[in-house]
């Protein structure tokens, strides 16, 4: 289990990497292509396309587990070793498909901050002024609330105090006595 998930990290890893080379120069793609097609239908010299940068997914797919299945190879040549470990084999496919989707992800939120790093700027001093004004609209809500409970405490302790004056005096107010 440990081995499998050292492999999978290690293989979005090496996703990652495939991608982000890709994405600078597609040399090794562009050589396969002019030694696989006609003049007629080679890649135009504008076309970034790659064998992980900007494919459909069945075509990375195949190109991925392509290079796996080479490396097998070379691992069976090399090391002698007879035995496929078929869940490590499909965890490193799985892996470096996902390093290319995280690494194409990264990529894409990279051009979109540069495009907008100008508003980048003004968005964060407007959304900082729109929270200021909200808290400040909460803070006054409490301040009147206070200034008119204050008002009302005020106008009960007029009435209490008129209410304090005695009968007679407040028939003398009136003028009825």
């Amino acid at each position: 289990m440990i081995l499998e998930f050292t492999i999978f990290v290690a293989a979005i890893l090496l996703g990652i990497v495939l991608y982000w080379r890709e994405s600078k120069g597609n040399k090794a793609y562009r050589f396969l292509n002019k030694i696989m097609n006609s003049k007629e239908l080679q890649m135009k010299p504008e076309d970034q396309t790659g064998f992980v940068f900007q494919q459909k997914f069945l075509l990375r797919l195949v190109f991925i587990t392509a290079l796996f299945l080479i490396i097998l190879l070379l691992f069976r040549v090399i090391f002698l070793i007879d035995t496929v470990f078929v869940s490590l084999f499909i965890s490193s496919i799985a892996g470096t498909l996902i390093g290319t989707y995280v690494a194409g992800l990264v990529i894409k939120a990279e051009k979109v901050i540069d495009e907008k790093s100008g508003e980048f700027g003004e968005m964060v001093s407007e959304t900082y002024q729109k929270g200021k004004k909200f808290i400040d609209d909460l803070t006054g809500d409490k301040e009147q609330e206070k200034a008119a409970s204050n008002r009302a405490e005020t106008s009960s302790e007029k009435a209490s105090e008129k209410s304090e004056k005695s009968a007679r005096e407040r028939l003398k107010d009136k003028g009825l006595l």
